[in-house]
């Protein structure tokens, strides 16, 4: 069966790559529908408690992950099915992790609040840059030389300092999504790069202080942007992960 899919599927080689996004992404559906269950108060299931202590998922996403991961390198090379089981472990495992994201970045509960969407984007992100990696794109535009310039050392190092330049200046800019893609795809850093920065980030601080024109139509920029695809990305957001506990507004004193 492995043989045939490295044949048919995906390249030789990447089917550990393969069964560990599957399980992942098949990790953190059935995750969300059990905690969206649970948060209903529908079906059978319910949280984890040890002691009164809530044992939140991501505990034994840690300790698969950890075992998958080190599984993987010990068996690799050596025996094809071992490495392919320990790919799916670490596949279940940082599924897990990643859907308490928020919780681990924040070191509190957030799970159903405003705040717990970043688990959310975490994971999609992380999907989709696995998923490039499987269609035959590799980081930093190596994928783009051909086989001489391959063969020669100083055209990899040169692709791969000078995408990497763009990245990084993309990322300075407050544009981290798009610095994270152009690690994958080249000209999407490009992109990134050479637009204007968003307000508040290191290239904002640093170069628009004197220069209140180009500050003030990044600030334009960023607004139309966030006006434009918010609405849409939080509805993406709660299609997939459900939404968020509606926060009660603070009560003014004296009233009750």
């Amino acid at each position: 069966m492995g043989h045939w899919l490295e044949r048919n599927i995906v390249e030789p080689g990447k089917l550990p790559l393969l069964l560990a996004l599957t399980a992942f992404v098949l990790t953190f559906v059935v995750t969300r529908v059990i905690t969206r269950l649970i948060r209903a108060g529908k079906g059978p299931f319910g949280n984890v408690k040890a002691g009164g202590l809530h044992i939140h998922h991501a505990v034994p996403g840690v300790v698969l992950t950890i075992l998958g991961g080190f599984g993987v390198v010990a068996s690799s090379g050596r025996h094809s099915a071992a490495t392919a089981a320990f790919a799916v472990v670490f596949g279940v495992g940082a599924g897990l992790v990643l859907d308490e994201f928020a919780l681990i970045l924040h070191l509190d509960d957030v799970y159903w609040t405003e705040s717990g969407r970043k688990s959310v984007e975490v994971v999609v992100i992380t999907a989709a840059l696995v998923g490039l990696v499987l269609a035959g794109f590799s980081p930093f535009g190596v994928n783009n030389l051909s086989r001489a310039e391959l063969e020669d050392r100083g055209a990899v190092i040169t692709s791969v300092v000078v995408n990497f330049l763009f990245s990084l200046v993309a990322l300075s800019k407050g544009k981290g999504r798009i610095a994270l893609f152009g690690v994958i795809i080249p000209f999407i850093a490009l992109v990134g790069a050479i637009r204007l920065a968003r307000p508040d980030s290191y290239w904002d601080r640093r170069f628009y202080h004197r220069r209140p024109r180009a500050r003030a139509r990044a600030g334009r920029r960023a607004r139309r942007h966030d006006r434009r695809w918010s609405r849409p990305r939080r509805a993406f957001q709660d299609w997939i992960g459900g939404k968020p506990d509606q926060q009660r507004p603070a009560r003014l004193p004296g009233r009750r």
